[in-house]
């Protein structure tokens, strides 16, 4: 198996292009993207082995009747699994490796609707800083991991390296609120429109502008769907709805002439018969 076509780099590369690389073909060939559940494997066999310096030397320099598909070279991890608390008792049929390193990455809610790249600096057992960009796909929910093979602790020099868990906080936006791949907000509207019946304009967390009919005598608390103006999701890339809850804007009359005539036409609704 060519590890360096799989991941489509030549044997020059250095360990960030073989970072970069994992990264990308692992975003275009997740199973839960479309892509084959076996080419993944695949490239997670591929990474194992060219990310790790003694692991690749004996990859390009082979020894005769070494089988480099072996456990021990062919461990290979879904870089967007959910670490397990456990996850380390039950190693002793795999390659010891050095501690796993779990990160928050905070973003907004916004930032779910198109995505986001942060570059993120962390401290290794040997005393070195660790750079990573790492790049949140749209769609991603509160309590998503992302997960970076060798890129964990280095404390143990004798083993590969642990992995890098990347957990994000979603923290939210005024006036919004999240329901799976949907989005749920308000909208005030003043009494006499929802009487008359109106237009408004809504504009969405990534800036755009939708406009909503009001149809006449519409009460306050009613909803209105949109659809296509939510979440993405984040393994088939559809969009939810947008859910507007109208509210009522009751303004604040002064004027003694305009009241009688409001109070007039009141009488003239709630005219006792």
């Amino acid at each position: 198996m060519d590890y360096y076509s799989i991941l489509g780099i030549n044997k020059n590369a250095s360990p960030q292009e073989v970072k970069k690389a994992y990264k990308k073909a692992c975003m275009k060939h997740h199973p839960d993207r479309g892509g084959s559940e076996e080419h993944f494997k695949k490239i997670n066999e591929a990474y194992n082995v060219l990310s790790n310096s003694d692991k690749r030397n004996a990859y390009d320099n082979p020894q005769p009747n070494f089988n480099f598909n072996s456990s021990h070279f062919a461990h290979g991890h879904n870089p967007f699994g959910q670490g397990h608390p456990f996850e380390d008792m039950f190693r002793t049929s795999q390659t010891p490796r050095n501690r796993d390193i779990t990160l928050a990455a905070g973003i907004t809610l916004k930032d779910v609707l198109t995505g986001k790249s942060l570059i993120m600096q962390y401290r290794l057992h040997s005393g070195r800083t660790e750079t990573v960009t790492v790049d949140i796909p749209k769609g991603a929910k509160h309590g998503d991991t992302i997960r970076y093979e060798g890129l964990g602790d280095d404390g143990n020099p004798r083993f590969p390296r642990g992995n890098l868990n990347v957990r994000i906080k979603v923290t939210s936006v005024k006036g919004w609120e999240r329901d799976g791949d949907n989005l749920i907000t308000k909208k005030s509207v003043n009494v006499f429109d929802l009487l008359l019946g109106c237009a408004i304009i809504v504009q969405t967390l990534d800036n755009k502008k939708v406009q909503i009919k009001i149809p006449k005598g519409t009460k306050p608390g009613q909803i209105f769907s949109i659809n296509g103006y939510g979440a993405p999701n984040v393994n088939t890339g559809k969009s939810g709805n947008l859910y507007v809850s109208i509210e009522t804007e009751i303004p604040n009359i002064t004027d003694q002439s305009l009241l009688k005539e409001i109070e007039s036409v009141r009488n003239k609704i709630y005219t006792k018969k």
